[in-house]
């Protein structure tokens, strides 16, 4: 992991994933207590994505069930459910937003962006380690397990017919946001207890980004 508001982000609320800190020339010292090793600008530039690394690395231990079918021991009461949000930027602004707001987990696609990909992973600012993550080509079956448990499945949608306000009040919430291009499919809309439609002004903008979808939609359905 690198960019130091995402190092410091982790090492601030999950120090004990925090496997190594690599820099290049003085070490803050909020780093000092972990494991930390001087590298030369050249070998940092060849272990980071980036090509003008900030002089500050981490290594961290990832979750490892992320790719798992099965859901959590404790699930929360807010999840977030993206079907095939394909661009990375996309999927970890939302992921980010999903922490901020206070939904404990998200459901992805197989098909989604990867949330360990390093745009994915940059754009959550060191937040993914900050809820439980899913990503599955069984999203459906954790989706009819959440059902059982209550969840309310509400769906945006741009031919939805209910007002946002939907979101609020709800004791278990299951938020489901779809593809850039194509939304939801047929099968999650089936299966939502509501459709809900943003209202924007279509004369001057067709539609919103996911992402800022996404955003209003978990303010409105923030635990209140």
């Amino acid at each position: 992991m690198e960019g130091a508001r995402a190092i410091s982000q982790v090492v601030r609320n999950h120090p004990g994933e925090v496997r190594e800190i690599l820099f290049t020339t003085e070490l803050p010292p909020l780093y000092q207590k972990f494991t930390n090793r001087r590298v030369t600008d050249s070998q940092l530039r060849s272990i980071c994505s980036s090509q003008t690394p900030q002089g500050t690395a981490a290594v961290v231990r990832m979750p490892g069930d992320i790719y798992s079918d099965n859901l959590p021991g404790r699930t929360g009461n807010r999840i977030l459910l993206l079907e095939d949000i394909q661009d990375p930027g996309n999927a970890g602004t939302l992921i980010r937003t999903a922490v901020a707001f206070g939904f404990s987990g998200v459901i992805m696609t197989e098909k989604c962006a990867d949330p360990l990909s390093h745009k994915c992973v940059q754009s959550t600012a060191g937040t993914v380690l900050s809820l439980w993550i899913r990503r599955t080509s069984g999203y459906l079956e954790l989706v009819k397990a959440l059902k059982c448990d209550g969840y309310k499945l509400v769906a945006a949608d741009l031919e939805g017919d209910e007002d946002p306000s939907l979101l609020q009040g709800k004791k278990k919430l299951l938020l489901a946001l779809g593809n850039e291009a194509s939304g939801l499919s047929a099968a999650v809309l089936q299966a939502a207890a509501g459709r809900i439609k943003i209202p924007i002004d279509r004369d001057k903008a067709e539609s919103l980004n996911v992402a800022a979808c996404g955003a209003i939609c978990m303010y409105l359905g923030r635990t209140l």
